[in-house]
């Protein structure tokens, strides 16, 4: 087996028995996600940086304990969730702007279309950071971090009921932003 088909799984049980090479694999496959995650979740791009790094220690720390319950992708978005509510209970930060972390425009697009859509998707972001944190969390993991009703319930440690409840009231208040912003909730 190569290191590129190797299991996280697998690599958590070398990690476990000491094998640094292996906590690097899981790094590079993971890291970008951890750290879009809690940037989203903390609106800070240096506390993000920090905590995904924070991620992976505690990886090393805790792969003997490891019990294989969710995925490994799952265990370290716990893992991060938890380092972010902790550090955001214990510091304040100036919070960076989401219309700079705009998507890149589809070359394909129109000009007008590239507009509309930015325009679009900056005021989405908008109004899920004006959603409650609850929904605000679940739209995150479901929508930006793709993440399975069931894994966000393990992530967040909540009932998979609790979870779709959230994700039913966060689309609904949303939807109602939307359209009371002007919006339309198709197509761009």
């Amino acid at each position: 087996m190569t290191a590129a088909t190797e299991t996280d799984r697998a690599l958590v049980d070398r990690v476990a028995k000491g094998d640094r090479a292996a906590v690097r694999l899981l790094f590079m496959r993971h890291h970008a996600r951890i750290y879009r995650f809690v940037a989203r979740q903390t609106g800070s791009e240096m506390m993000a940086d920090d905590i995904a790094n924070e991620v992976f220690l505690e990886l090393w720390r805790q792969a003997p304990g490891f019990e294989g319950r969710s995925e490994v992708s799952t265990w370290l978005l716990g893992i991060a969730r938890f380092k972010a509510l902790s550090l955001l209970r214990k510091k304040k930060e100036d919070w960076i702007d989401d219309e700079a972390a705009a998507a890149v425009p589809d070359s394909a697009d129109t000009p007008e279309i590239v507009t509309m859509k930015e325009d679009k998707a900056a005021a989405l972001r908008r109004l899920i950071d004006a959603l409650p944190e609850e929904h605000r969390t679940v739209i995150d993991l479901a929508y930006y971090q793709g993440q399975s009703v069931i894994e966000i319930a393990e992530v967040l440690d909540i009932p998979v009921a609790t979870v779709k409840t959230r994700m039913f009231y966060a689309r609904k208040k949303l939807g109602e932003a939307l359209k009371a912003a002007g919006y339309d909730r198709g197509w761009p």
